[in-house]
């Protein structure tokens, strides 16, 4: 019989060893009680019970690990797209318009002042008056002098008609006839002077209340009450109709891109965003800065100060831009990378430049282009495991890949 069909000899010392196992086995079957000639059995350490455990106990076989179930990785191209093309700028909210309130009668005492700066006011509203007694005592004194003019008149108007009728019989002469229609033209002549005269002293009269030329509100003021002011002095400002507007500082490239009606964003200093139109832009550049102005319209409601200074952006068309979802990019320290899969289906890592993000896309500048499949969830790669890329079948116009990732690092 061959040697190989031998079993291997067994060695002494695990013959002893088990020996010394299943006398102690034996031992704890009997028990205490045993035949008093017999002599007691020696006690085991407990090395020794636990050396003959290990060597009556089989060899551990070796556990093998099985890998990781492969997961299915989504794999696309890169997106062509047409984005709104957008333009950062800086400028000031001013108002629409506004107004210098002021009065036109001079050396006269403020009596009472009705408003406050950021009261709206209504057209026509009362919003200060001065002190009008010494313009009514010259409005009196004119009325006065327009009635003693037109008694004036009546009077020559009276004495050319009395002379018309005696000039035929020869009553008057040709002479006295025309010293009565000098008198006559001189007497129109200073009634519409003192007509004018009137006029003038009801409009001073009219000047001493100040009101509101349009609705708005009142952004400046600088009446007190009991000064005197002079003729001219800006009493207020009032803001028309309460509108803002953003003046967008742009550079002139910018400025031929606009059109009355472009949408335009404004970061306001609350946080919140507000929509706005392009009213319309600057006809010239500044020599100096090289940049023009875009005025915007802003809506009523927004919660904006005249003379903020704040960022927007505005729309000025739109580009074609290369994008990828925002899971196929992985943020890392001084830029951004895309995992690429290569014709033998290897994952390789690719650093690229972003730019805009427009919902859940991002703009690729540089690094990419619009053939290279990539992973779209680069978070679906395991760290220290590699990425193996499975094709599926070909389809007349495949939209996707899968990938399997059986565990390592790109």
């Amino acid at each position: 019989m061959p040697l190989s069909n031998f079993p291997a000899p067994i060695p002494a010392k695990t013959k002893r060893m088990a020996i010394l196992a299943l006398t102690l086995v034996i031992v704890s079957l009997l028990g205490p009680a045993r035949p008093s000639s017999a002599q007691p059995l020696p006690r085991a350490t407990p090395l020794q019970k636990q050396a003959a455990v290990e060597e009556a106990s089989p060899p551990a076989r070796p556990t093998t690990v099985t890998g990781q179930t492969p997961q299915p990785i989504t794999v696309i191209k890169p997106k062509v797209d047409f984005w709104p093309e957008q333009v950062d700028a800086k400028g000031n909210i001013m108002p629409w318009q506004e107004s210098h309130i002021g009065t036109e009668v001079g050396g006269l005492r403020l009596l009472s002042v009705l408003v406050n700066v950021g009261d709206i006011v209504r057209k026509g509203q009362v919003l200060a008056r001065l002190n009008p007694a010494t313009v009514e005592t010259e409005l009196e004194t004119a009325k006065a002098q327009f009635e003693e003019a037109e008694a004036t008149l009546t009077q020559a108007v009276a004495t050319l008609e009395r002379a018309k009728r005696l000039m035929p019989s020869g009553g008057v002469s040709q002479q006295e006839m025309m010293r009565y229609e000098t008198q006559k033209h001189t007497a129109e002549a200073r009634l519409n002077a003192a007509r004018a005269q009137l006029k003038k002293q009801q409009l001073r009269l009219d000047n001493t209340t100040l009101v509101a030329n349009d609705d708005g509100v009142i952004s400046a003021s600088a009446a007190s009450e009991g000064a005197i002011v002079q003729s001219g002095s800006e009493l207020f400002r009032l803001i028309r109709q309460g509108r803002l507007e953003w003046r967008a500082e742009v550079d002139g490239e910018t400025l031929l891109k606009l059109s009355p009606g472009q949408e335009v964003t404004v970061k306001s200093p609350l946080g919140t965003d507000v929509k706005g139109r392009v009213r319309q832009a600057s006809p010239a550049v500044d020599l100096t800065t090289r940049t023009g102005l875009a005025y915007v319209d802003l809506p009523t409601e927004a919660h904006l100060k005249a003379g903020l200074r704040v960022s927007g952006t505005l729309t000025v068309g739109k580009r074609r831009v290369l994008s990828v979802p925002a899971t196929a990019v992985q943020r890392q320290e001084g830029g951004a990378r895309v995992f690429k899969v290569g014709e033998d289906n290897k994952i390789d890592a690719v650093d690229v430049k972003t730019g805009r993000v427009n919902d859940d896309w991002i703009e690729i500048t540089a690094g990419l282009d619009e053939n290279t499949p990539i992973v779209a969830n680069s978070a679906s790669l395991q760290k220290d495991a590699p990425a193996k890329a499975v094709q599926p079948p070909r389809q007349p116009e495949p939209k996707k890949a899968v990938l399997l990732n059986t565990g390592a690092s790109t």
